[in-house]
């Protein structure tokens, strides 16, 4: 395949994370909106939240069988339009029941979507010949970022949030298959067998499922309580509690579009055992914090420290066995099943215990990073980011 149309589908693949990034960012802007429409209590707004979660957990493991029987463009192409339409469900519920049915429905497309899209990922990376995953990776984080922006602008102008995540909606779906129209159309050989619609995770992705479940589990504590860590047990000030999502999303997003260059030096495994060494001084300084600024820059070192860890574990599950499509999945149904647990896990042991045991936990599953990134570099997993340019590069224009 010549040079420009690798780089072409490149990048198409960040306008879809990016597009992926900006339905997730605009419907937590408006989350406020739909609790108060619906009247909802803590407790019922946090069962509705889990609905997401749940979705993407059960369709995942039938994204494989869709990119299977389509080709990784089409099936993006298809799966990330009906993600960005699911933007205007929730705000359209009437009442709490209906709002987890339209939760799961939009759980349930944004997991497939995000299965295709990685695959899509790992097999430009292959073609690359080194690491883009992070940037990719880092390019939904700015996409969540500027539809968050934009949904703050909507709700500091009044505007109801049925009205915006509509207009959200349709003009993010309209602009999906032109962001798709470059990927790559990689289609199994005819006598491929189809992936099983429902199967567990292949062994190939089990353990690198567990390194990314560390990461996850680091991910979702800090956005979900570093808020609620830095008021309570540092004293901060409401300001301060209320810009830490922000500041660790900003972290987090650096880090990731930066996270290649790192990569392609270190290669996998010594880029995630860096990164677990700064998560682990990260958490460990959130643990120990006499106050704000303490607390700020442990939460920081954890966004940094984080950051890659899970856009490699993609790249090293597309690159772990003879099926990447379904190993893909299996790494994201482990990484979306914790991330619906981790918030839940954190705030039952600092209800047991405290929020700084809590986030000792957190701490320990970081070394967990330092310890196990090996498996990233096993045999057929993600070798390919660490060739030559000039090697990859002959083989393009073979090609």
């Amino acid at each position: 395949m010549p040079i420009s149309s690798t780089r072409r589908a490149r990048r198409s693949t960040a306008a879809v994370f990016t597009l992926h990034g900006a339905v997730a960012g605009g419907f937590a802007t408006r989350i406020p909106w739909i609790r108060e429409q619906l009247d909802l209590s803590a407790g019922q707004l946090g069962l509705a939240l889990a609905f997401p979660a749940i979705g993407a957990s059960l369709a995942m493991p039938l994204a494989g069988r869709v990119v299977h029987r389509l080709g990784t463009r089409a099936a993006t192409r298809v799966l990330l339009v009906l993600w960005c339409a699911a933007l205007a469900l929730p705000a359209l519920a009437p009442h709490p029941v209906v709002l987890c049915a339209a939760l799961f429905v939009f759980g349930a497309t944004a997991g497939m979507a995000d299965v295709a899209m990685n695959a899509q990922g790992v097999e430009v990376e292959r073609r690359y010949g080194r690491s883009i995953m992070s940037g990719l990776h880092g390019m939904w984080s700015v996409g969540a970022l500027l539809g968050s922006a934009v949904g703050v602008g909507a709700v500091h102008l009044g505007l109801d949030a049925r009205i915006h995540l509509g207009l959200a909606a349709a003009v993010l779906a309209a602009a999906a298959p032109a962001a798709c129209r470059g990927l790559l159309d990689v289609r199994p050989a005819p006598d491929e067998e189809a992936p099983p619609r429902f199967a567990l995770p292949p062994r190939s992705a089990l353990l690198i499922g567990v390194v990314g479940m560390c990461a996850v589990v680091a991910e979702g504590a800090s956005m979900d309580w570093s808020g609620i860590y830095l008021r309570e047990v540092t004293g901060a000030s409401a300001t301060v509690a209320a810009a830490s999502f922000t500041a660790f999303a900003c972290t987090m997003a650096a880090a990731r579009l930066a996270g290649d260059a790192v990569v392609r030096r270190l290669g996998p495994v010594r880029t995630v055992r860096t990164s677990g060494v700064l998560a682990t001084a990260g958490g460990l300084l959130v643990v120990a914090a006499p106050g704000p600024v303490a607390g700020v820059t442990g939460f920081a070192l954890l966004g940094i420290g984080i950051a890659v860890v899970v856009p490699l574990c993609f790249a090293a599950a597309g690159h772990s066995g003879p099926a990447p499509g379904q190993a893909i999945a299996g790494v994201a149904t482990i990484t979306y099943t914790t991330g619906l647990i981790a918030p839940t896990l954190i705030g039952t042991v600092a209800e047991l215990a405290s929020l700084r045991a809590a986030f000792g936990l957190v701490t320990a599953g970081t070394v967990v990073l330092v310890l196990a990134a090996g498996v990233l570099g096993a045999p057929g997993r993600g070798g390919v980011v660490a060739r030559g340019g000039t090697e990859v590069r002959a083989e393009l224009r073979k090609d």
